[in-house]
C-alpha cells in the first residue's frame, strides 16, 4: 500500500524547500564573510592603569605586549605577569564577544552549526 500526503504537503512545496535551502546558504556565506573580517581585526586591552597593553587578533592570537617603563621592575616580576595575563584575557574576551554578537546579529540568534 502506498502512503499519500495531503495536497498541502505535495510536491508543490519543493519550491519552499529550495527557497529555505537558498536562504540558509546565503546566511552561511554572510556569516563566513563576517567571520573572515573579524579574524583580520585586532583587539587591545590595558591593565595597571595603562602600564600593560595586550593586542590580540580576531583569530585569538596574541600579536604584541606593550610594557611601559614604570611597570618593569626586576624585583616584582609576579605583578608584571599578573598585569600581562589580565590584559591578554580582557583583549581575548573582547574579540570573542564581538564575534558572538556579530554572528547572533546575522543569524537572528539561531544556533547555526559550523563553528560560527
Amino acid at each position: 500500500m502506498k502512503a499519500r500526503l495531503p495536497k498541502k504537503y505535495s510536491s508543490g512545496n519543493s519550491n519552499n524547500i529550495e527557497a529555505i535551502a537558498k536562504k540558509a546558504q546565503e546566511l552561511q556565506e554572510k556569516m563566513q564573510k563576517a567571520s573572515d573580517a573579524l579574524e583580520e581585526r585586532e583587539y587591545s586591552s590595558t591593565s595597571g592603569g595603562g602600564a600593560v597593553e595586550a593586542v590580540v587578533s580576531g583569530k585569538l592570537e596574541v600579536k604584541k605586549i606593550i610594557l611601559k617603563d614604570q611597570v618593569v621592575d626586576k624585583d616584582d616580576k609576579d605583578m608584571l605577569a599578573d598585569l600581562v595575563v589580565a590584559a591578554v584575557n580582557e583583549a581575548l574576551r573582547l574579540a570573542k564577544e564581538e564575534k558572538e554578537n556579530t554572528m547572533n546579529e546575522i543569524s537572528g540568534g539561531l544556533n547555526v552549526p559550523g563553528g560560527f
